[in-house]
Formats: C-alpha cells, sequence, structure tokens
C-alpha cells in the first residue's frame, strides 16, 4: 500500500476534543520540514536546471490534479507580483482546467493523455522544465505529461510524497518527500500538501534568486499592486540610496515603477 493511503497513526478522531485534534495534528506536521530536507539535492539539482533553462529563454511549467494541481498555479500565480517576472515564465495547469482550481472536475485526472495536451497551446520545448506534482505519484494526468516531456528532450521533475512510485521513474529528477500517513487517512491535502508547497516554494524562490530578481534580501523587481508595496518598495530605495526624504524615494519609485530602476536611475544620476 502507498505510504500516502496508509492508515493513520491515530484512531478515534471524532471522540477527540479540539485541542487533542490540534495537538495531534501539530505534532504531525512536525515531520514534514525534516522529509522536505531529505530532498534539498534533487531540490538543488532541478533548481540548477531551471535557471539555465530559463537564461536562454525557457519556462517552468507545473502540473498535477486536484490539491497538487493548486498548489502549483498558487506557486505559479505569485511569482509575476513578487519578482516582477512575465506572467508566462512559470505555468501551472490542472486536470480539468481552470475551473477545477475551486471545484474537483470528475475523472479529470485519469487521462494519460490530457497533461500533455493541455501544455500544447504553449509550444513546448527543450529549453523548458515540466515539473509533476502528484502526492500518490500515481496519477495519470501527471505521468502521462511527464512521460511524453521526457521522451521530448524536455528536462522534467515531480514533487510526491510516496517512494519509488511510478511517476518518479517517469522523470529526470524524482524529488520525494516521505512524510509518513496523513492524520486523517489518505487526506493528502495535509501533511503531503504541505511538503508540496514547501518545495514549490523552494524551487520557485531559489530560481527567482539566481535570476537576479532579489538583492541582498530585498524583492527589487516586485509590482506595486497595492499600498503596502508601494511603501514596502519606497523604503527599500532609501534603504539602497541613502535618501532620507521618504516622499522622494517614493515619487522615485512610481516614476520609474520598481525599486531595481529607481535605484539605478538615481545611481545614474
Amino acid at each position: 500500500m502507498k505510504i500516502t493511503e496508509q492508515s493513520s497513526n491515530y484512531d478515534g478522531l471524532d471522540l477527540m476534543s479540539t485541542g487533542e485534534l490540534l495537538t495531534n495534528m501539530n505534532r504531525e506536521d512536525k515531520a514534514v520540514p525534516l522529509a522536505v530536507e531529505q530532498c534539498i539535492p534533487q531540490i538543488e539539482k532541478l533548481v540548477d536546471g531551471i535557471v539555465e533553462r530559463i537564461k536562454r529563454g525557457g519556462r517552468l511549467f507545473y502540473l498535477g490534479a486536484g490539491t497538487s494541481g493548486r498548489l502549483g498555479i498558487l506557486d505559479a500565480s505569485e511569482i509575476p507580483p513578487t519578482y516582477g517576472a512575465p506572467f508566462d515564465l512559470v505555468i501551472g495547469l490542472i486536470a480539468g482546467g481552470d475551473k477545477a482550481i475551486r471545484r474537483a472536475v470528475e475523472a479529470a485526472e485519469d487521462s494519460f493523455e490530457g497533461g500533455w495536451n493541455d501544455m500544447q497551446p504553449y509550444n513546448i520545448d527543450t529549453k523548458d522544465v515540466v515539473v509533476g506534482i502528484a502526492a500518490s505519484g500515481t496519477t495519470p494526468y501527471v505521468i502521462g505529461a511527464v512521460r511524453e516531456a521526457k521522451k521530448r528532450g524536455i528536462l522534467t521533475a515531480c514533487v510526491t510524497c510516496n517512494p519509488d512510485s511510478p511517476v518518479s521513474k517517469e522523470v529526470d529528477i524524482p524529488i520525494e518527500a516521505i512524510v509518513g500517513p496523513e492524520f486523517v487517512t489518505g487526506s493528502t491535502r495535509m501533511k503531503s500538501g504541505t511538503a508540496q508547497k514547501l518545495i514549490l516554494n523552494m524551487i520557485s524562490t531559489s530560481t527567482m534568486i539566481r535570476l537576479g530578481h532579489v538583492k541582498g534580501n530585498k524583492m527589487i523587481d516586485m509590482r506595486l499592486t497595492n499600498a503596502k508595496l508601494v511603501d514596502r518598495g519606497s523604503r527599500m530605495i532609501m534603504e539602497e540610496t541613502g535618501i532620507t526624504d521618504y516622499e522622494l524615494a517614493k515619487r522615485m519609485l512610481l516614476l520609474h515603477r520598481s525599486v531595481r530602476n529607481a535605484v539605478e536611475a538615481y545611481v545614474v544620476v
């Protein structure tokens, strides 16, 4: 039996108090970062491959079904506002299409051809990278997509929570975070989902840093989508340039539309 489907280490959940439920869930969650730590060598290999390909004009594709697909879309959607990257640089696809983000689409994940077909409008090629996300490691939508991509010379990876799963056998770089049975048996939105979220954060954040979207520890290309970010950007400009006038820094930011551009313009002047 797959580890993700094994019976919970706890029974009688319906008889526990709220405090007992929360304490036991938290105890289980503590295993997640330790499992992710074991994956760092594989994550490093993947990030290096992504950076090299993006520098040549490639893109990163995430594919998944259900919770796994939603996590990929979440990570992809946060890259443009956070790092000022193009909206088509990191692309998340979910079995069943966008409507499956909010509501499950019956049997969408059961097609081996579905994932690869969903990538076709993007004219995917060997400069790109495909990462299949599947807690179980058995999702046909994901397996079929990475299998076809690898066959065509595209770098492939997976993020899964079962060892030696079918999807791991189909990719160049398998990332397996073995977090153990879920608190609620089979509910992979819990520990497995948390592990996947951590790993996707590591992949995309490290990639954006390596591509130059962070200076020191600051997001110098973030999009100015709200007042909080304008304020943060203004203070970053003050810190970077030595300007002491907040209003001047804010005007520079709004004029040049990014911390990077404002700082570069100030240096030139």
